[in-house]
This record gives C-alpha cells, structure tokens and sequence, in this order.
C-alpha cells in the first residue's frame, strides 16, 4: 500500500539523514567546531530530525497502541536532549548563539 510505501521511505530517509549528518558532526567534534554544514546548514538537529522521521515511518508501519503511545513520548525525550544540549553547547562555545538564531530548531 501507499502508506506502507511511504513508511520505508521515512525510515530510509531518517537513516541517509543521520549518517550524513554524523560524518559532518564527528569532524566539527575532532576540530573542536561548531558543526554548520550539510544537513547543520538547515537544521540544528539533523540526526534527532532523522529519528524523529524513522519513529513516524514505524509508526506507519504499525501503528498498534504501543507504537502510538510511544512515538510522542519519544519525541518529546528528543526535543528535551537537544535543548539540553544546546545549552551545554553554548557554555562551550559562546559563538554557537548566532547559529541559535541563524538555524531552525
């Protein structure tokens, strides 16, 4: 079915998605960098983006009750990493308040 399509798709997707954006962070971390390119260049977060994508294609994929109660709360575990992490990035590199404001959460 198209759902069932589209579901691989998403989860494909998510996984290109995370390591891209993987390579690009584990060279920001060696040179002690702010990661800024590659998928950095649209989004703050583009490996929790990609998680956040393959949770959605499972949840397509079946959505039983425990896959619908569990998407959500896995969401929101990956909103709140990603805020705390910024704010350890920020004490780390001050720099990093312009790509805050310059780059979609």
């Amino acid at each position: 079915s198209f759902l069932h399509i589209l579901s691989y798709v998403l989860i494909i997707g998510g996984l290109i998605l995370i390591s891209a954006s993987w390579k690009i962070l584990y060279q920001a971390t060696r040179s002690q960098t702010i990661a800024k390119t590659g998928p950095y260049k649209y989004v703050r977060h583009p490996q929790y983006v990609g998680f956040v994508v393959i949770i959605l294609g499972f949840l397509m994929q079946w959505p039983t009750l425990l896959t619908l109660i569990m998407a959500p709360v896995l969401i929101i575990m990956y909103i709140r990493l990603a805020r705390k992490e910024e704010k350890d990035i920020l004490q780390k590199y001050p720099q990093y308040q312009h790509y805050l404001k310059s780059t979609p959460f």
